[in-house]
């Protein structure tokens, strides 16, 4: 049985840091693209950050140089590492599994048509 569970979550500050992680069961994270998607309140679900089989890491451009996606194979987690929060991060945050995609495919607007699994999504507050 496939699974994706999230943790992590909270609330922070401006300017603070958060760490999401992602457990997976059921599959190798390794033979996967492993990605994070985001939802604020009245959007579209975007992705975030994608890491795929060959090592490959994509990321949003408004995440760019702030957040940092990893994964490890050993424990078959995969993390987003958040930092310098902004007000505008604010969203939903869900682990994704993507078993024929490329890293890269996270920047486009049909990332979600990729993803195979999904978490059960983490609510990620920023206040200003």
């Amino acid at each position: 049985q496939v699974q994706l569970v999230e943790s992590g979550g909270g609330s922070v500050e401006s300017g603070g840091s958060l760490r999401l992680s992602c457990a997976v069961s059921g599959f190798t994270v390794s033979s996967y693209c492993m990605g994070w998607f985001r939802q604020a309140p009245g959007k579209e679900r975007e992705g975030v950050a994608a890491i795929d089989s060959d090592g490959t890491i994509s990321y949003a451009d408004s995440v760019q140089g702030r957040f940092t996606i990893s994964q490890d194979n050993e424990k078959n987690t995969v993390y987003l590492q958040m930092n310098s929060l902004k007000p505008e991060d604010t969203a939903m945050y869900y682990c994704a599994a993507m078993r024929s995609a490329l890293a890269g495919v996270i920047r486009t607007t049909g990332a979600r048509t990729w993803v195979n699994y999904w978490g059960q999504g983490l609510k990620v507050t920023v206040s200003s």
